[in-house]
């Protein structure tokens, strides 16, 4: 079941339907070194706009390496200059990289 956010600050609880996803696989790839591009994940409810949801974003890149993925940080142009600001692109990266530990991972903060 997931949680969602509604219009004026309400909460839906909703069950999605069909076959359920499947899990990580178990064993890295060993043929490749494979990073994905992780989205930040925005926390609805939150006062200010463009607030994140910090742990939420960080549960993601824990799934991601339970994949056997590298995370591949602020790679995403939402998250150079066209929705993440200079400060929260900073502390993204700072989050990940103590996350990482002896984990793959990487960081693109430039603006294109």
């Amino acid at each position: 079941m997931l949680v969602l956010p509604v219009p004026g600050g309400g909460l839906l609880d909703w069950t999605p339907s069909g076959p359920p996803c499947p899990g990580p696989a178990g064993t890295p790839p060993s043929s490749r070194i494979v990073y994905a591009a992780a989205h930040v994940v925005a926390d609805a409810l939150a006062d200010e706009p463009g607030a994140v949801d910090w742990d939420t974003t960080l549960a993601f890149r824990e799934h991601l390496w339970s994949c056997g993925l590298g995370v591949a940080e602020a790679m995403d142009t939402a998250q150079r200059g066209m929705g993440l600001d200079w400060p929260a692109t900073q502390e993204l990266v700072t989050r990940t990289g103590a996350a990482a530990t002896g984990r793959r991972w990487c960081a693109g903060v430039g603006t294109d």
